[in-house]
């Protein structure tokens, strides 16, 4: 038996040599999980009376370490469920599946939603995060493991700490809400969840037109009556963001002219791309003290933004000053070091 991190993962059998390689933000923080787990290969005999060997061949079987004594086809397809769910690229993914779904057919999603369900009840987040993305796996057309999966990430994100950290499960979520929507166009809680999660991400314009979507569907009055207070309070947000839009657009005397009546409003003038954008728009029209004061300003509310210093390095490269220059790209640097480390030191954390 060999433990996850040693097994020799090269030669794949069955249909495993299709995998596709999918996106995962948050991966590295549930594959530690798998420390758990040692693997082995099933016996030749077995593969062939249980009809498999064409699929499991060569391919090394997930066992948890506390159940050595016992392993029965539930148990196997469960493990094998865990796996996928902490990593979605597993080398052999496709041959689990196959497995699964040849075993217990794609229902076998329900019960791991259900399983993840009552793992969020007890906040343990990881576990149903994994459950939830082998779930999706098993059913990709599963909108109940999606939405429960937009939640669990909702969840995790709140409870934890780091930026990094948060920013991948934010954006994990929001995707997990936006793919409910549209596998159940007709479920209002999907919209619910992701016009908050456009509205922590900033984006107060897509905000509303999804909520204006969850008023048209739901029924319950206390829900909708939270909505209708916030989308109420989106005017002006939505103003500031089209404001942004400008600046990306290459509008970028549009983009002050509307952003610039926000600098002094006391409701919006300590959010930070405010003050970000309005710096690149002053620096890409050559206004480079109102750049410099207003990218400095935005220093001052997010400390560590690289978008920024990589903004201030370029203006002083331009200006010739060198070494301030030099100063925001060690910063930049110092900034990306932090980001390592903490990432190292989450993933030990779980090892």
């Amino acid at each position: 038996m060999d433990n996850y991190d040693n097994i020799d993962f090269t030669n794949a059998g069955g249909e495993a040599e299709d995998t596709g390689i999918l996106q995962d933000r948050i991966g590295e923080y549930l594959i530690p999980h798998l420390s758990e787990f040692v693997f082995d290969e099933l016996s030749e005999g077995y593969l062939k009376r249980a009809e498999i060997a064409d699929i499991l061949t060569g391919v090394p079987i997930p066992i948890k370490k506390s159940e050595l004594g016992s392993l029965s086809t539930l148990a196997i397809a469960k493990n094998m469920a865990f796996v996928i769910g902490c990593d979605i690229n597993f080398k052999y993914r496709d041959n689990y599946l196959s497995y699964i779904t040849r075993t217990f057919t794609k229902e076998f999603a329900k019960p791991l939603t259900n399983e993840g369900i009552e793992s969020a009840a007890k906040n343990d987040f990881d576990y149903a995060c994994i459950c939830f993305r082998a779930a999706i796996l098993i059913d990709p057309d599963s909108s109940d493991a999606l939405y429960c999966y937009g939640r669990a990430c909702k969840d995790s994100y709140e409870a934890g700490e780091g930026e990094e950290y948060i920013g991948r499960y934010k954006a994990e979520s929001l995707e997990a809400f936006e793919k409910t929507t549209l596998k159940a166009p007709d479920f209002d809680m999907g919209y619910y969840f992701l016009g908050y999660a456009y509205l922590n991400l900033g984006l107060y314009i897509k905000a509303k037109l999804t909520w204006e979507t969850f008023l048209k569907l739901s029924d319950n009055g206390e829900l909708k009556a939270e909505v209708r207070e916030w989308a109420e309070k989106l005017d002006e947000p939505v103003k500031i963001e089209e404001g942004y839009n400008l600046v990306l657009s290459g509008h970028f005397e549009g983009g002050i002219e509307v952003l610039s009546h926000y600098e002094n409003d006391d409701r919006f003038n300590s959010w930070w791309p405010l003050w970000y954008y309005l710096g690149v728009a002053y620096k890409e029209i050559g206004e480079d003290e109102e750049a410099e004061s207003h990218l400095l300003k935005t220093l001052t509310l997010a400390p560590s933004n690289l978008d920024t210093m990589k903004e201030l390095a370029e203006l002083y490269e331009e200006q010739g000053d060198t070494e301030s220059a030099e100063k925001y790209r060690n910063k930049m640097q110092v900034v990306m070091h932090n980001i390592e480390l903490d990432r190292a030191e989450r993933t030990g954390d779980m090892s």
